[in-house]
């Protein structure tokens, strides 16, 4: 795994949590919108007797927990990162590297942040990863 790799982990993590909140909150909107009426005046023992909404509140209940899953996960990758981002000597380097990765900073704002141009955090993130140590073994991996 390469350090661009690694450090991107967060972010697209980060990614499939939003994509799982969205989702969310459509099983949520789904959950309370009214389904039409059934008028069948015939008995089907075979037609399950469960409201609609309640295999969707079923379903939200597991979407809740895998993205509380996810967001101890990421949490628990960020620090991670962090320690390994700690261990670059030079600070505008480990600078980009933090607003980049872990606050997921564009480069325009990341050199509005250090007073540099883009050109020059450009450059300052090249060197710096080949400054990142990434580890044998990750939490992703």
């Amino acid at each position: 795994m390469t350090a661009r790799e690694y450090l991107g982990q967060a972010y697209r993590l980060e990614q499939r949590i939003r994509l799982k909140k969205e989702e969310l909150e459509n099983l949520r909107t789904l959950s309370v919108s009214v389904g039409s009426p059934g008028f069948d005046e015939h008995y089907n023992p075979n037609r399950p007797t469960d409201a609609s909404f309640v295999k969707t509140l079923d379903r939200i209940w597991e979407e809740e927990k895998e993205v509380s899953n996810a967001l101890c996960l990421l949490l628990k990758l960020k620090k991670e990162i962090q320690s390994v981002i700690d261990q670059v000597d030079n600070i505008d380097e480990r600078l980009v590297l933090t607003y980049r990765y872990l606050k997921g900073y564009t480069w325009m704002q990341i050199g509005d942040e250090l007073l540099a141009d883009e050109r020059t955090v450009r450059r300052w993130h090249d060197r710096a990863l080949a400054h990142v140590r990434v580890p044998k073994k990750s939490l992703m991996a």
